[in-house]
């Protein structure tokens, strides 16, 4: 039996993703030009070759959605949730681990998105990004072995 022709969609297709959410976050980050790109459940957030963080809202586990807030190193994250004086838990104080992670990755912490200070922690998260705190932002090692970009 002869299958029948195949019509052509006239339509478009609409892509099925979205835009990044919390866009005042990456308005605050302008000045240093990030790059978005899609990761696992979000949007990675890169300022040069350091990812910063990700922006995640998703409907699956969504107590783990806000920003994602990438360390330098496993050690500062530990000390950010402390409460020490120099820690960024009286900059950031919502900041808490991700339940999705498990305990695995240490080095990404958690602005949940449905804290009352969602919005003043993340901006203040983008603070600490634009002056260059070196607590936060690291190099993934897909980049490391990148060549430097010619400017």
């Amino acid at each position: 039996m002869p299958r029948p022709p195949k019509i052509a969609n006239p339509l478009p297709q609409k892509s099925k993703r979205k835009s990044p959410p919390y866009p005042f976050v990456l308005e605050a980050l302008a000045p240093l030009h990030p790059e978005v790109r899609p990761m696992f459940s979000g949007y990675a957030v890169y300022i040069g070759d350091k990812i910063v963080l990700m922006l995640r809202d998703s409907p699956k586990i969504p107590e783990d959605n806000g920003l994602w807030l990438v360390f330098a190193e496993q050690t500062e994250a530990a000390l950010a949730l402390t409460n020490r004086p120099k820690s960024l838990r009286k900059k950031l104080p919502s900041l808490r681990t991700i339940g999705i992670l498990g305990g695995v990755i240490k080095h990404w912490l958690l602005i949940p998105s449905d804290s009352p200070s969602f919005e003043s922690d993340a901006l203040q998260a983008c603070e600490l990004i634009l002056t260059h705190d070196p607590r936060i932002g690291r190099i993934p090692e897909s980049r490391k072995s990148r060549k430097p970009k010619k400017q």
